[in-house]
């Protein structure tokens, strides 16, 4: 299930290690290592809240993605088990009443808070020694012993369902917004997100090339090599800007499969999208190209490698627009303006 193994992937983001890739027109090597280190940097490491403070409504009773639902007295210290939740939070302007984070909550307004969850591995004591009145949890947050603990304590926890791609930002948000008393607020950062991706797709430049272009998993350090198929969780970001899905293209329907020579020449990506950490545990771009197969694609061959920052490629929530930005400009040598 795609889920799952997206919620276990990002929870190993954390440990894989910062960015080179490369831009899309066709200069040296060298050149476009350089360009694409500038374009990955182009997502910013702060999250922008909306204006104004929300003030919450409640209580407020909602459905979680567990089935069950729950209702929200108070919502003062909030602790969010994800980084992608956090940003939520921090983005509808409540950020002052997140009291704790997950390992990969990496954006600069949460930088300083105490970390309770490490990658889906949470900790009920810790979450629990901050006196939350309302837990923000994924699907794929766990153990279920951790869980079960939280909620025997009278913390009232919210499972928000994963996100897929682009078409999940908004109701990610609302979720949030909704258990947290603030839905006019939520409506308004969902606008705001959907405006801003629209914005994005429409700067695609005209000169695009449709490239095919392959979602790859790397920890050099562990030796795992994986190439995305149909449910990666990349497609959406690769159609949106433009281009194709060469591993679900090529007939991967599993999440992720170990890379071969022959699934790489099947595959044939004219562009190759890394997270920057994974990009860097392999030993950069010259890394890259040494693992068997790499070399021979026409990504290899060009040197075309699109680098997205670890903590935002697959979050699917208020920076995703800079993230699809990040990748168009890489693709199209800056072409979204």
């Amino acid at each position: 299930m795609r889920t799952t193994l997206a919620g276990a992937l990002v929870s190993v983001l954390a440990l894989t290690l910062t960015a080179t890739g490369c831009s899309g027109s066709r200069p040296s090597g060298t050149d476009r290592g350089s360009a694409a280190t500038t374009a990955a940097a182009a997502v910013d490491n702060r999250v922008e809240p909306l204006a104004g403070t929300p003030s919450p409504r409640l209580p407020a009773t909602v459905r979680s993605a567990d089935g069950k639902e729950v209702t929200v007295k108070k919502a003062r210290r909030i602790v969010p088990l994800s980084g992608s939740l956090s940003e939520i939070v921090f983005t509808l302007g409540l950020g002052d009443r997140v009291v704790a984070r997950d390992i990969t909550a990496t954006f600069q307004q949460a930088a300083e808070l105490p970390v309770v969850t490490r990658n889906h591995d949470v900790s009920a004591e810790s979450v629990l020694s901050l006196a939350p009145d309302l837990v923000l949890a994924e699907t794929t947050s766990g153990p279920v012993e951790a869980m079960d603990q939280i909620r025997a304590a009278g913390v009232p926890v919210l499972v928000v369902k994963p996100a897929a791609g682009l078409a999940d930002v908004g109701a990610r948000i609302q979720a949030v917004a909704g258990a947290l008393g603030v839905p006019a607020a939520g409506q308004e950062l969902t606008r705001r997100s959907q405006d801003r991706i629209d914005a994005v797709r429409e700067a695609i430049p005209a000169h695009a090339d449709h490239p095919r272009v392959a979602f790859l998993y790397l920890r050099g350090s562990a030796s795992v090599y994986l190439i995305g198929g149909a449910g990666s969780g990349a497609a959406s970001l690769i159609e949106a800007g433009g281009g194709i899905d060469a591993g679900a293209d090529s007939g991967l329907t599993k999440d992720f499969t170990a890379i071969t020579t022959e699934a790489l020449a099947k595959a044939a990506p004219d562009a190759i999208l890394v997270m920057s950490k994974g990009l860097e545990s392999v030993g950069g771009l010259d890394g890259l190209v040494k693992i068997p197969g790499i070399a021979q694609t026409p990504a290899g061959m060009e040197r075309r490698v699109v680098s997205v920052e670890d903590g935002v490629l697959l979050n699917y929530g208020p920076r995703t627009d800079q993230v699809l930005r990040s990748i168009v400009d890489q693709l199209y040598a800056g072409g979204a303006r």
